[in-house]
């Protein structure tokens, strides 16, 4: 794929690699040795690059920094049990980086830069990919304006990057988490849906409040009424209530996670029932009180499958059962990670070889 297009590439003089703690790697903090990068201009993507992690020159004035049109996507990487690299699910990832693309009046990127610029990231960094088991090649597709100009409209013109970053487990620990009703992540009609920096900006201070408390995460409530979950910071939001697998419907306001979307289809397989609807805070509530809700997790390309351990409303702490004994999230999780790694057929098609 990579010999289809004119694709450039300056090696780093000295890796890295050799100097990066394996077993110690804080997810986002570590980065490979190149990046790919491409720009838009006069209508066409041009100058593809595989190039040297490192600073980007930019204008202080560019459109990206003052009226906020920037998105990215979150991928992995897999070394799989062959040995060979597989990239999970990049199908999915493209479509919705592309749809969050025309949401904020960006350029959409063609599928073959998109596949190309990976395959070539992932080929001369191949050996950033981790062995350890749990462990990923994380992949940030990055798009930006890069118009030098003090106007609100869209941008003519626009950098796409990929970085890549090794990682291990990105929660250690069963979640601690705060049901939010009074700042909101996203309202009807706005870019909920889409993976923007705005979305993420906005979270931050409550999100850092929370943190005070000890709490892991957020669970956002809708903006109108703060009765209805929606997701967590990070992650879809997932639930077995009465045998069920029940999780937000996706909306305006609710991201449709990829992680989401995979594990719907692992419990349909194994005959679990699936409910994608709206969730009330006092069905969850009196879900946990009367034992109808037996597992509550977190889903996401980062989270991966987190058992969620107790969750706080207006004050009062409530514990879930013990993570150890939650079968359904446990065998859907195990299931996800064979497909992966390459241990078991992977049916569906979802895994891009490289």
């Amino acid at each position: 794929m990579t010999e289809t297009l004119n694709i450039t590439t300056t090696q780093i003089a000295e890796s890295r690699l050799t100097g990066t703690d394996f077993s110690n790697l804080p997810f986002g903090k570590v980065f490979s040795d190149h990046m790919f990068i491409a720009e838009y201009e006069n209508g066409e993507w041009t100058n593809l690059q595989v190039l040297p992690f490192g600073p980007i020159m930019m204008s202080p004035a560019i459109s990206a920094l003052h009226y906020g049109q920037a998105i990215f996507e979150g991928m992995k990487a897999y070394r799989q049990a062959d040995g060979k690299i597989s990239v999970f699910r990049g199908d999915k990832n493209f479509e919705r980086f592309n749809k969050s693309a025309v949401r904020m009046a960006m350029p959409t990127i063609p599928q073959d830069i998109f596949k190309a610029g990976i395959a070539a990231l992932i080929e001369i960094d191949e050996k950033w990919v981790p062995n350890q088991d749990g462990y990923s090649l994380y992949l940030r597709p990055v798009m930006f304006a890069t118009d030098p100009y003090l106007g609100v409209k869209a941008s003519d013109k626009y950098t796409f990057a990929i970085l890549t970053t090794p990682t291990g487990p990105y929660y250690s620990k069963p979640l601690k988490v705060k049901i939010e009703t009074e700042f909101t992540r996203a309202d009807e009609g706005g870019v909920g849906f889409a993976k923007t920096a705005g979305n993420y900006a906005r979270s931050i201070f409550p999100f850092a409040e929370a943190a005070k408390e000890g709490f892991d995460q957020l669970i956002w409530t809708d903006a109108s009424t703060h009765e209805y979950i929606e997701e967590a910071g990070t992650a879809n939001l997932i639930f077995v209530i009465d045998g069920k697998l029940v999780t937000p419907s996706v909306r305006s306001t609710v991201l449709d996670g990829v992680t989401r979307d995979t594990i719907i289809h692992l419990a349909k397989a194994a005959g679990i029932e699936v409910e994608e609807r709206r969730i009330s805070i006092k069905e969850v509530i009196e879900g946990i009180e009367n034992g109808r809700l037996t597992d509550a997790f977190a889903a996401g390309t980062a989270a991966t499958v987190t058992p969620i351990g107790q969750i706080s409303y207006e004050g009062k702490l409530y514990t879930l059962t013990d993570p150890a004994t939650r079968t359904v999230s446990q065998g859907i999780a195990k299931t996800l990670n064979d497909i992966r790694y390459g241990l078991v057929p992977d049916e569906n098609g979802w895994n891009w070889v490289l």
